[in-house]
């Protein structure tokens, strides 16, 4: 794995259409010329939904599409955002002092968590100030990681202003970290492909301690992304982080009810590790310890022994302690069930048997299912489009990101490729206006790309 600083290229700008047109906006803007760009990818993530914050491996790759920061360092302290979509308001505050509003996830929001990230990270106090115009080219809401793309952005243009050095592990555990000033209780995936991501090879990201390893996709399939096109921002509703307070709560009735210190336990994996356990022993735990019939906050307080007002005081968090119920079994279940498919999926690509797509596309088609069933993420939109894309030749295919809209990914034998995409635009997509209108940015073959980068002008 490269522990290294993000690599900084020289490009000529004039050759790269986007790069052009983002300077001559940004000269337009502001009145001068960019002195570096930015770049971050978003990501699609292979398999592993919901578990990197119950401390488990995942196994994500970067797309081609991503967040792309035309950057000006300036002597006044004033931090200027623009966006070239007009639909996303200018922006300007103090480079000092910087309050995120975590009632309202607007787009500047998610900027202001990267920079504030390494403000705290190397404890400073003046920032210098910067004009910054952003174009991005992720479906936003789509569950391709559109806001920590720029959130990892934000953070490499704030460390490359300050002339600062930090290795991309460094920059991807802040990031993760920063993130959740905007109030989204996730774990690193998102900003660990990031930046951690190479051409060629998807990555099993791991936790504590922060690694990446290449994992080599068959290379007689190709991996398609389709958005059902529902939107799902998870910091503007509450869906997500109650899932991440339901997988606490299961993982503290877990280790009591096997007699561990449960009160500092916050993640499923901790009580695995505790009780040196595979995953498969861990679901028969849930099985014997959890029942599937949800848990009223009272059922919680008895289990672990504990008043109302502690739960909520000192467990609950502000955007869950309003919650009555709880699906502890459900949750555990997919986590631990999802935890041993990564594995399984990476022993599989490393195998590479002959029917290597088969068995992968089975373990997708199985999380899809858990995702669907188990940890309730998927909506009629997602299981249509999934259904279609199987119909229609995907050997695997499932929801990614968070869920609850966004998109899937499908594992498609590359023979089959442009019958697949002509026939899930015809079924999906043909006869549906607003969905036709995002068709561009909806359905489309990727490969893994590279992460982040600084571009200089040469």
């Amino acid at each position: 794995m490269a522990a290294e600083d993000p690599a900084t290229r020289q490009v000529q700008v004039a050759e790269h259409p986007r790069l052009l047109k983002l300077k001559e906006m940004f000269n337009s803007k502001f009145g001068s010329t960019p002195k570096f760009y930015v770049r971050a990818p978003g990501r699609v993530n292979i398999i592993g939904e919901h578990i990197d914050y119950c401390g488990y491996s995942v196994i994500p790759m970067a797309v081609e599409q991503d967040m792309l920061i035309a950057v000006e360092p300036v002597k006044t302290h004033t931090l200027q955002l623009a966006n070239t979509d007009p639909l996303y308001p200018d922006f300007s505050t103090t480079a000092n002092n910087i309050c995120i509003d975590k009632t309202k996830p607007v787009w500047h929001n998610y900027f202001l968590c990267g920079f504030k990230g390494i403000q705290e990270h190397f404890g400073l106090s003046k920032l210098p100030g910067m004009n910054c115009l952003v174009d991005g080219n992720i479906p936003p809401s789509s569950g391709l990681s559109s806001s920590s793309a720029l959130v990892c952005c934000a953070g490499l243009v704030t460390l490359t202003v300050l002339g600062m050095r930090l290795s991309k592990v460094e920059l991807a555990e802040i990031c993760a970290k920063s993130e959740r000033y905007i109030g989204t209780e996730g774990g690193g995936m998102d900003q660990s492909i990031s930046f951690l991501a190479e051409e060629g090879s998807a990555k099993l990201i791991e936790f504590s301690p922060l690694r990446a390893t290449d994992v080599q996709l068959p290379s007689g399939a190709v991996f398609v992304i389709a958005n059902s096109c529902v939107e799902m921002n998870k910091a503007a509703t509450s869906h997500f982080n109650v899932r991440v307070m339901e997988c606490r709560l299961a993982a503290k009735v877990l280790a009591k009810h096997k007699g561990l210190q449960w009160d500092n336990v916050l993640r499923l994996e901790e009580v695995q590790s505790k009780l040196g356990m595979s995953l498969e022993e861990m679901l028969l735990v849930t099985e014997d310890a959890l029942h599937p019939e949800p848990y009223s906050r009272e059922e919680i307080c008895r289990c672990l022994g504990i008043s109302l007002e502690k739960l909520r005081t000192q467990i609950l968090t502000a955007n869950t302690q309003d919650e009555l119920t709880f699906k502890l079994y459900q949750r555990a279940k997919h986590v631990y069930s999802e935890a041993a498919r990564v594995l399984q999926f990476k022993q599989v690509c490393e195998d590479a048997p002959d029917n290597a797509v088969q068995l992968l596309g089975e373990l997708m088609n199985q999380s899809h299912r858990s995702c669907r069933d188990m940890y309730e993420c998927s909506c009629p939109e997602l299981d249509q489009l999934v259904d279609i894309c199987r119909k229609f030749g995907a050997k695997g295919s499932r929801l990614t990101g968070a869920g609850w809209g966004g998109c899937t990914v499908s594992l498609v034998p590359a023979d089959m490729l442009s019958s697949f995409l002509a026939s899930v635009h015809e079924a999906y997509y043909q006869g549906n206006t607003s969905r036709l209108a995002l068709e561009k940015h909806s359905l489309f073959a990727t490969k893994p790309g590279g992460g982040a980068l600084v571009f200089r002008e040469a």
